[in-house]
Parts: structure tokens; sequence; C-alpha cells
């Protein structure tokens, strides 16, 4: 049965509460694989409860609708989806506990024609609830290859961030933990493609793989660190295209290039097997 973009475009999301605490905080740091180095105090500030900062990334899990596109309603189907992008504003700093509501909705589908899928945009709205002030907007897109040729709109699609022609000015590796994916899940992902050994395997992979979203936010530490001094308020804008999986345990280096007025191109790819599993990469830092 074909999609009914109309539908999913009015998808009767609700506002979500959601609230979160220090330790909330803590644990997502720790799954990116902040606190390395116990002793370094850049890094302290995001695992330590005494002056406790929270990343911008995790406003990437707050809010978070849930694997709404399993939903029989919405005809797609859920087994061919893919995260393709994700992109993130931050307007005010994230408290590093507090309560927020998350407002979603989808933005706009494309068709790509019978056998060619369909990309699916959202965003979301990170809202303080005491305050009501809008905190961050996170966006994205899905891939949905089994759903293509629904006669829908072909375009346009957003043109994707160029990569310089040249050597980046800045390379930083940071390691993943053999059990990253196992500590990240518990920020709210409990896909078991990233746990179960048996489904990972079913789903052609070698192993459980780590979350997009931890890749993401390992990429998002590494900008901090090599071009925001580590300091969380400096991350203003933080968009990326997925390019492939990483395996926990395994090195992400990120290779960046400066732009002008603090924006930033970068890419990531894994040490080990030498695979872009980021691309077109687009930041702006304060």
């Amino acid at each position: 049965m074909a999609i009914d973009p109309d539908h999913l475009l009015n998808w009767p999301f609700k506002d979500l509460e959601h609230t979160y605490t220090e330790r909330d905080t803590i644990l997502y740091a720790l799954g990116l694989g902040v606190g390395s180095d116990p002793l370094d105090e850049s890094q302290l500030r995001f695992v330590y409860e005494d002056g406790l900062r929270a990343l911008p990334t995790m406003a990437v899990v707050l809010g978070y609708p849930g694997f709404w596109l399993k939903d029989p309603g919405t005809g797609v189907d859920w087994t061919k989806v893919l995260h393709g992008e994700q992109g993130l504003q931050v307007f005010r700093p994230l408290p590093a506990s507090g309560t927020v509501i998350g407002r979603t909705r989808v933005t706009d589908i494309i068709d790509k024609g019978p056998g060619k899928g369909a990309i699916l945009y959202s965003d979301r709205d990170i809202i303080d609830k005491a305050t009501g002030e809008l905190l961050c907007r996170v966006t994205g897109s899905s891939f949905l290859r089994g759903d293509g040729g629904f006669g829908g709109k072909s375009g346009p699609t957003p043109t994707p961030h160029q990569i310089p022609d040249r050597a980046p000015d800045i390379t930083l590796a940071l390691p993943t933990l053999p059990q990253a994916a196992l500590i990240y899940r518990l920020s709210g992902d409990y896909n078991p493609l990233h746990a179960d050994p048996k489904v990972a395997t079913g789903a052609g992979f070698r192993a459980p793989i780590l979350h997009g979203l931890c890749t993401y936010g390992v990429v998002g530490r590494a900008l901090l660190q090599a071009v925001g001094d580590s300091n969380p308020d400096s991350l203003r804008r933080m968009d990326v295209r997925f390019t492939s999986p990483v395996y926990p345990g395994e090195t992400i280096v990120t290779e960046i290039w400066r732009g002008d007025n603090g924006s930033v191109s970068f890419r990531a790819r894994v040490q080990e097997r030498d695979v872009v599993v980021i691309n077109n990469g687009y930041a702006e830092l304060a």
C-alpha cells in the first residue's frame, strides 16, 4: 500500500514532556566516551556533578517521540527505514537537568520514484517547560527505502554541504569503547540492533553497530574539543549525513576545515577500516 504524504505531514504528534536528571546527563556523556581521562578537567565538567554541564548534542535524545514510523497507521515499511541526515540548532544552553517539551512535526516528503524510496524530513523543538524558551531544534531525514512511487513531489531536496578539496586543517581521533552501544542505549534508544549479536547479524552486520546518534555525539565532542575550547556554549549548529555505521571499539577520526565567521566543514572516518561514516558536515561555533 502506497503511503499517503498528507497523512504523514499531518501526523498527530503529541507534545512530549521529558524530565531528565544530572545522572542522565552524565550517562549520555559516558556513552560518548567522555571521561576517558579522569584527570582532564575539560572532560570532568560533563561527567561530574560539581559544576556539571550538558553536552549540546544531548538535545537529540530529549523529547524524542520514539520510532513512530513503526506505527502501522503510517503505511511505511519500517524494516527498510534508514537514518539519512541529522541536524541541530542551539539557541540556548541545555541545563544539566530539567523538564523539556519535545514538539515534533513532519516538514516534507520527497518521492524518489518506484524502487528508489522516499525521503521524510522532520524537526523537533526542545522547549524549556519552566520558561517556555526554545532551547534547541533537532532536524533530520529518514530514507524510506521501501516507499517510493507514491505519486508525490520529486523535489527539491537540500544540496549537501561540500567538503573543501584540500587537506583538513585539524584532525582529531577519539576511540569508542567496546561497550559504547550498551552504555549509549541507556539514553533511550533500545533498538536490539545495537545490543543483540543475533539481531545484528540477521540485519547483515558482523556485530551490533553503534547508534548513529552516538557517532554524531562523538563527532560533536571532537568539534568542541578541536575548535570550541571544550566549551558547550560554543556550538550553535551541527549538520551531518550518515554514510556508514561504526562498530563499538573503533576509532572515529574527525577531519575539520575552518571556514568564515566560526563555521567549519567536517567529515569523520573509522581509522581501522578507513571508511567515511559521516560526510558533508557543517557546523557553526561561537
